[in-house]
């Protein structure tokens, strides 16, 4: 592991380049995530997201040399049932899918036909390390997190993903809301990953839509106050707050130990995340101009 990213933000930020807002073209995706591997803050980077239908229209044939043993993560966003034939197309170009994340229900539906549809569909993963069922903030939540808190607990490799923003401001929960779902994913001990909207370190206005963004420092601070067992409201404040101090005292008290509960986020961009967290402390990166690889 790189000396200068810390275990606490170790596959932190997962590589989204081909998702908007960036929409990145998949091969200079492919170009730019080689970059980042290879780069003195590779310990930060995750697996390079690729959307399902991608994969299974054959846009990664021919980009992809077998011996390279490119790692991604599937993101379904061809719904539950296509999952495999998406993954079968992977194998010939020596690609992994290390996770698979899938949206098991829409806002207001109950999440536990969905969630009973992806458990059966683990059986078919075998080379998977990870499912994400990425659940909505409303209706049938906490029932959903004891099912896979079950299933978990059976060997199962399942976990939960929530959205964190969008292009609404519903898609955007309070700290409150947010707070309770990082608290009972810490009581079930339960992983989660989180996704959209996590542009920035700290908590911001986003003067071109008017939306309060978290930020992804808040969620760290408030997912370590959780699982060290602070409550609802202590979490709260931590994904409230606005000055970065609080967040860098409880971050620095625990760099050299890995992180709980929280897996992570993808982000379109991997330098932009970096930048921040280099200006902020967290990451021994020299300036922040100097981003190119110093392995």
């Amino acid at each position: 592991m790189s000396t200068q990213v810390p275990a606490l933000l170790d596959g932190l930020v997962d590589d989204a380049a081909v998702f908007p807002p960036g929409s990145a073209a998949l091969p200079d995706a492919l170009t730019a995530h080689r970059r980042h591997r290879a780069a003195w803050y590779a310990d930060l980077v995750g697996p390079l997201l690729v959307p399902a239908s991608t994969v299974a229209a054959g846009e990664l044939n021919g980009l992809v040399d077998p011996a390279e043993g490119l790692v991604i993560g599937l993101i379904g966003d061809t719904g539950i049932g296509p999952l495999p034939f998406a993954l079968s197309f992977l194998a010939p170009d020596g690609v992994t899918a290390r996770q698979v994340e899938v949206a098991v229900a829409k806002r207001g539906e109950n999440p536990l036909p969905g969630i009973a549809e992806l458990l059966r569909l683990t059986e078919d993963l075998p080379d998977v390390e990870a499912v994400y069922a990425e659940l909505p903030l409303t209706f049938g939540l906490m029932g959903a997190l004891d099912a896979i808190a079950a299933s978990r607990a059976d060997g199962v490799p399942i976990a939960a993903k929530f959205r964190t923003g969008g292009l609404a401001a519903e898609l955007f929960p309070t700290p409150a809301e947010l707070a309770a779902v990082i608290c009972a994913c810490r009581d079930r001990d339960l992983p989660f990953k989180l996704t959209a909207g996590l542009h920035q370190a700290v908590r911001h206005l986003d003067p071109e839509t008017g939306f309060t963004h978290h930020g992804y420092a808040n969620v760290l601070a408030a997912t370590l106050a959780a699982a060290d067992g602070a409550s609802a409201r202590v979490v709260a404040e931590l994904l409230t707050a606005l000055d970065p101090r609080p967040l860098l005292e409880r971050a620095n008290e625990r760099l050299d130990a890995p992180r709980p509960l929280w897996v992570g986020f993808g982000s379109c961009s991997i330098l932009e995340p970096l930048t921040d967290l280099i200006r902020l402390g967290l990451v021994n990166g020299g300036t922040t101009h100097d981003l190119g690889d110093r392995r």
